[in-house]
C-alpha cells in the first residue's frame, strides 16, 4: 500500500511540471509526511475548459453511497488495487470517468526488522523531478448539510525489483507522456489499464528515512534522513 508520501515542490514547480493553465491560488507549503484524511493537491481536467487544474481534495475516497464520514470510517480507501478497478463497484465509476494525477516527490514504505521494529524507506526518482501517482477522485454530498466533499485514492500495483525488497505493493507512477491519456474525461472505449504497471526500478532511488516519520505529527526535511545519517537529508538532494 501507499500510506504516506512526500511533496516538497512548491506550486510554481508543480504548475510547470504538470503544465497547468493557471497557477492555483492555494496555500501549498512543503509536506514531508503526508497522511490519509488530509487535504492535498490533485490535478484533473476542468469540465468546462478541458484544461488541467489543481484542486485540494481529501485523501481517502468517500463513495457516493456513504451516509456519513463516520459511517465510512474504518474502511480504508486511500489506495485502490489496479487489479480490481473494473471489478469493484467502488472503483469502477471513478476509473471510467474521474481519473486524476497526485503530485509527489517521494513515498514511504516500512520494512519489518523484528517483531517490534520497522524501518521506513523513502523512494524518489533519480532525476529529482516531481512525479504523479495515478489517482481516482469522487465527489460526495453530505446528506445532512448539503455540502460537497471531493476526495481521492492512489492506485497501487505489484512492486518493481527495488520496492519489492521492502513491500509487496507500490503506487502506480505515471510517465509525463501518459498524463493526457490518463486525465481524459468521460467514458472511453479502452480504459488505460495498460498504464497501471510498476515504474522502472532503474529510474528510482531508495534510502532509509527517519523512524519519526511513523508519527504524523512529525514533519520536515529531516524525515528524509536515515537514523544513521549525519548532516543534511540525502534522499532528495538531487532535485533539480
Amino acid at each position: 500500500m501507499c500510506g504516506r508520501y512526500v511533496r516538497r515542490s512548491d506550486k510554481q514547480r508543480i504548475a510547470e511540471a504538470f503544465r497547468l493553465a493557471e497557477l492555483p491560488e492555494l496555500p501549498l507549503p512543503p509536506d514531508y509526511n503526508i497522511a490519509p484524511a488530509t487535504f492535498q493537491p490533485v490535478i484533473r481536467l476542468n469540465r468546462d475548459t478541458g484544461e488541467r487544474e489543481m484542486v485540494l481534495m481529501r485523501w481517502g475516497l468517500v463513495p457516493y453511497f456513504a451516509k456519513s464520514l463516520l459511517d465510512w470510517k474504518g474502511f480504508s480507501t486511500i489506495n485502490a488495487k489496479a487489479e480490481t478497478l473494473q471489478e469493484r463497484a467502488l472503483w469502477r465509476g471513478p476509473f471510467q470517468k474521474r481519473r486524476c494525477l497526485v503530485p509527489a516527490d517521494g513515498f514511504y514504505e516500512w520494512k519489518k526488522i523484528d517483531p517490534k521494529t520497522k524501518q521506513p524507506w523513502v523512494y524518489t526518482l533519480t532525476d529529482g523531478l516531481p512525479f504523479a501517482f495515478a489517482g481516482l477522485w469522487h465527489a460526495w454530498k453530505n446528506p445532512d448539510t448539503g455540502d460537497w466533499l471531493q476526495s481521492f485514492a492512489v492506485i497501487t500495483t505489484t512492486p518493481n525489483e527495488l520496492t519489492a525488497e521492502v513491500h509487496d505493493r507500490m503506487p502506480v507512477i505515471l510517465h509525463p507522456r501518459d498524463y493526457d491519456r490518463w486525465l481524459e474525461r468521460g467514458h472511453v472505449e479502452q480504459p488505460p489499464v495498460d498504464l497501471l504497471r510498476p515504474y522502472e526500478a532503474e529510474a528510482m532511488h531508495a534510502a532509509k528515512a527517519h523512524p519519526k516519520v511513523g508519527n504524523v505529527r512529525n514533519n520536515g526535511p529531516e524525515m528524509l534522513q536515515g537514523p544513521d545519517d549525519e548532516g543534511e537529508p540525502m534522499a532528495l538532494l538531487n532535485s533539480k
